[in-house]
């Protein structure tokens, strides 16, 4: 099993959660309150149980979203493995092999992705990360369509229409350290097994 390296929580994914969990908590909270209004009201209880009802669950249900966003902050992350890049979202996993990547570079988030051309919700989420550094992997292709992954990942991973990732960890010099050394290890591993099946096809069978 191929040894695998650290994992780096996705900055893009933390922020994402830390700005929407806390506004879905208190909703949950409220309708809560709501529904002890209904209940307190002896008359609205008795003859119209389903307002504190309804508002119980709803509130019930919207809190325990909240929590388990809460809870799932971190697990959105890269990991790297000897022959490729793991790529995890909470709904989508993406191994991204060392021979579809060119090279890595390093950019800030506010050259990537300016701040002043951003509107409404995209904006909000960038400006406190502009000051930030994202290593772009660039491909010979991607792994899967275009469309595909413009789906299940956040826009934040594209600069533009060439096949390349933009990876913002808090880590970015660890990650782009660990990322050439495993794609330099990984290459020469798989250029080795690709010459000792040569030469193994070239013995004469008996």
């Amino acid at each position: 099993m191929a040894k695998a390296g650290r994992r780096y929580p996705l900055v893009i994914y933390t922020r994402m959660i830390d700005r929407w969990w806390p506004a879905i908590f208190l909703l949950g909270l409220a309708l809560m309150a709501l529904a002890w209004h209904f209940y307190s009201d002896l008359y609205a209880r008795l003859t119209e149980p389903w307002h504190w009802m309804l508002m119980a669950g709803l509130g019930a249900g919207v809190t325990l979203i909240s929590l388990i966003m809460l809870a799932l902050r971190k697990s959105a992350y890269v990991q790297l493995f000897g022959d490729y890049l793991l790529l995890v979202t909470p709904i989508f996993r993406l191994n991204i092999s060392y021979r579809c990547v060119l090279r890595t570079t390093t950019a800030s988030m506010a050259t990537l992705f300016p701040p002043k051309r951003m509107r409404g919700m995209k904006r909000e989420i960038i400006e406190p990360l502009a000051g930030m550094t994202a290593v772009v992997v660039e491909l010979n292709g991607f792994p899967l369509s275009p469309a595909a992954l413009r789906f299940f990942l956040s826009p934040f991973f594209f600069k533009d229409k060439t096949p390349h990732f933009v990876i913002l960890v808090q880590n970015w010099m660890g990650f782009s350290t660990e990322i050439e050394s495993m794609r330099t290890s990984g290459t020469q591993s798989i250029h080795q097994r690709s010459t000792n099946q040569s030469i193994l096809s070239r013995l004469p069978k008996k």
